[in-house]
């Protein structure tokens, strides 16, 4: 068969063959991956939920294939359409793809994911809505074998992150890149910095972490570096976690500072009062279903502080368990946990305090912070360190729950006694709904004058309880709008002159002293207060101050509205003694700047012409009596004393001097009280009118 009839018989195999390979050559020459540019972003845009585009597409085959997109652009969402800037941008995108274990394994392995001068534009309104959660604009989806695991290294090269959160009041800027692996140990790191404002607040921050792919090896350790400046508070954590993706093996060291541990509140979302400044440093831990700051120590103002703080916030409402401890404390350091300001005041603070009326707290408790978490707080202070407090050492326990606060106990040991308090705060209308109670059981004032003065002092023993029934939402509304009462033992209390000064300060209670026309050094054998609390308002059951020769009786009210004092003490002899009879007196005014008003002769005639009965039901005060300072105590004769003749005052013909008396009384606390408040002091004649004009104006 010759050569030419074996071509003429194959003409159309050999013709078609060359087509072939001739359309396969112009392919080649002339094929563009561009050409499917179209198809990729219908499917971006489809599976991303919103509008993503591609300028360009290459493709290197292999059994790794290169593919790099150019000018890769995703538009915000249609909810956040006004934004100025694409939800994200790069310059150029490049994914290795490993075909081979593709078709061999049917799982996706992703050697390599390269970003060039990436750009994401972050945004969260106040609403919830978010620009970065993806979904399909036909709703569905599948599962792609896609996972963290799939990418072996992460490349990104002059990165920027624009981050916006209404809620947290966020507004930062960032910057990230990756560096390179320096050997087969090393898988790289990704740095970070930013800068702006956080919860109001300027905020710096500068991370250093391991490479993305460390991430799921959790035979590697993944390393930690991250320090943050928000405001004033600074933060840092270094460290590692053994496999961070299983909350497994952290070995963290967490320190953060500031002037007050209220200002965590946007980076920790856990409600602290105010503070003084403080530095903390311990372990962070962290597993499945607990956060654990373990161990930690450190100072808080003058009070050194220690213990654990653990938080389940996977609960509806996130969970926090807290020990705390101290050796040493200051008690001014916590004053911010009822409702005071702590530290010392500013000049400005000052002026401020002295304008306000108000002599409790009136710091409102902030009733929505209570309600982003429940708690269990315990704290313990071995040794209470201020001068100006006779406290030795605190035991607390407390728990939040829906808002509502259960304090169990707030007890402090006071030399061989103890000051107990319990209550309830649940939230209403007003502010809290609160009971309280305050329990006095065996307090040594000796001890209570050697604390605060620095000098000896002999006996006294302080028993009795005060308790609170009220709405508000601070210390100072609450007592404002409260019943209750006040029932208080004092028995063998050392030198009155020493202890009223000490007690209602210098100045006032020098007055008091001289008004009451008591001698120098006299020793005080029985107080008994018994007065009720009525809207804010108090009255007096029973106010009873015993001495050897006198016995001094008081009455009025203190008004915690409108923080006023409209009150008379009027002191007589025992056994009768026509010479020594030195009548009342007034303090009325404001409770932070009261007036001591002389005013003997008048009330002193008043008190005699009805006999200055002093009735009351002492006998149900006893137990109360035995129980606070124990049996057989001098008060406890002194309510049989005055049970059995509650009547003292001027015998019918000693008129004349006892008026005499009273001016003697009237002249020296005169004297006095003008030395003390450089004003003129009072005539008798202008005490007479000031007290003619008291009556007839009703009060």
């Amino acid at each position: 068969m010759s050569q030419t009839s074996f071509f003429y018989r194959h003409r159309f195999s050999v013709t078609g063959t060359g087509l072939f390979l001739l359309a396969i050559g112009l392919l080649i020459i002339f094929w563009s991956w561009d050409w499917f540019v179209p198809f990729v972003n219908r499917k971006a845009t489809t599976a991303l939920g919103r509008t993503t585009s591609i300028s360009h597409l290459h493709v290197h085959p292999g059994f790794v294939t290169r593919i790099t997109v150019d000018d890769l652009k995703s538009e915000q969402p249609e909810e956040f359409k006004s934004e100025r800037e694409p939800f994200f941008t790069a310059t150029h995108a490049t994914v290795l793809f490993d075909i081979w274990n593709y078709i061999w394994h049917r799982s996706i392995s992703l050697p390599l994911i390269a970003l060039d001068t990436p750009h994401a534009d972050i945004r969260r309104k106040k609403n919830g809505q978010n620009n970065y959660t993806f979904g399909s604009s036909s709703g569905k989806s599948s599962d792609s074998g896609f996972s963290l695991s799939s990418i072996k290294e992460l490349q990104i090269n002059d990165g920027h992150v624009q981050f916006r959160d209404d809620k947290l009041q966020a507004d930062m800027a960032m910057t990230l890149h990756t560096t390179p692996p320096t050997g087969p140990a090393d898988r790289g790191t990704i740095v970070a910095d930013a800068s702006g404002r956080y919860a109001g607040q300027p905020v710096t921050g500068h991370f250093v972490g391991g490479a993305l792919l460390a991430l799921t090896e959790a035979k590697t350790p993944y390393p930690i570096d991250l320090s943050v400046k928000n405001g004033p508070t600074h933060a840092s954590l270094k460290g590692t976690v053994d496999d961070p993706l299983a909350f497994k093996g952290t070995k963290l060291r967490l320190h953060f500072s500031g002037p007050d541990m209220s200002l965590l509140y946007p980076l920790t979302a856990i409600p602290v009062p105010q503070t003084p400044a403080y530095e903390i440093t311990g372990n962070l831990d962290y597993n499945q279903k607990l956060i654990r700051f373990d161990d930690f120590t450190g100072k808080m103002g003058s009070s050194d502080i220690e213990g654990t703080i653990t938080v389940d916030p996977y609960q509806h409402v996130p969970f926090i368990e807290t020990v705390l401890h101290s050796h040493r404390v200051d008690i001014e350091d916590l004053s911010g946990f009822i409702g005071g300001k702590p530290g010392a005041n500013t000049a400005a603070q000052k002026q401020a305090e002295a304008k306000d009326p108000d002599i409790l707290p009136d710091t409102p408790i902030n009733v929505p912070k209570l309600q982003s978490v429940n708690a269990h707080v315990t704290y313990k202070g071995d040794h209470i360190q201020n001068k100006r407090l006779p406290l030795d050492n605190i035991d607390a326990e407390f728990t939040i729950q829906d808002g509502a606060i259960d304090l169990k106990k707030l007890n402090f040991a006071v030399g061989k006694g103890t000051l107990a308090s319990s209550a309830t705060l649940t939230p209403a209308k007003q502010g809290f709904a609160t009971k309280a109670k305050f329990d006095f059981r065996q307090i040594d004032l000796a001890h209570i004058m050697t604390t605060t003065t620095g000098a000896a002092a002999q006996g006294g023993i302080i028993g009795g309880n005060l308790t609170l029934n009220s709405t508000g939402n601070s210390i100072a509304s609450l007592v404002a709008n409260g019943d209750g009462g006040l029932t208080l033992v004092l028995v063998q209390g050392g030198d009155i002159s020493a202890l009223l000064p000490e007690i209602l300060g210098l100045q006032f209670g020098n007055a008091v002293l001289s008004a009451l026309g008591l001698p120098g050094h006299t020793r005080l054998d029985c107080f008994i207060a018994d007065m009720p609390l009525r809207n804010g308002i108090v009255n007096t059951k029973t106010l009873l101050l015993e001495t050897k020769e006198t016995r001094t009786l008081g009455r009025g009210t203190v008004n915690f509205k409108s923080n006023t004092i409209d009150y008379s003490l009027t002191t007589r002899a025992i056994n009768p003694t026509i010479f020594s009879l030195p009548g009342a007196f007034n303090i009325t005014g404001q409770l932070k700047s009261p007036t001591v008003l002389p005013g003997a002769e008048i009330i002193g005639r008043a008190a005699a012409s009805v006999g200055l009965g002093f009735v009351f039901p002492p006998l149900a005060l006893l137990p109360m009596i035995q129980i606070g300072v124990g049996k057989g105590s001098l008060c406890e004769k002194a309510v049989h004393a005055v049970n059995d003749n509650p009547a003292a005052g001027i015998a019918p013909g000693g008129m004349t001097q006892a008026r005499a008396a009273d001016a003697r009384v009237t002249g020296r606390h005169q004297a006095t009280s003008g030395a003390h408040s450089g004003k003129n002091a009072f005539s008798p004649a202008e005490v007479r009118a000031a007290w003619k004009k008291k009556h007839k104006s009703g009060q």
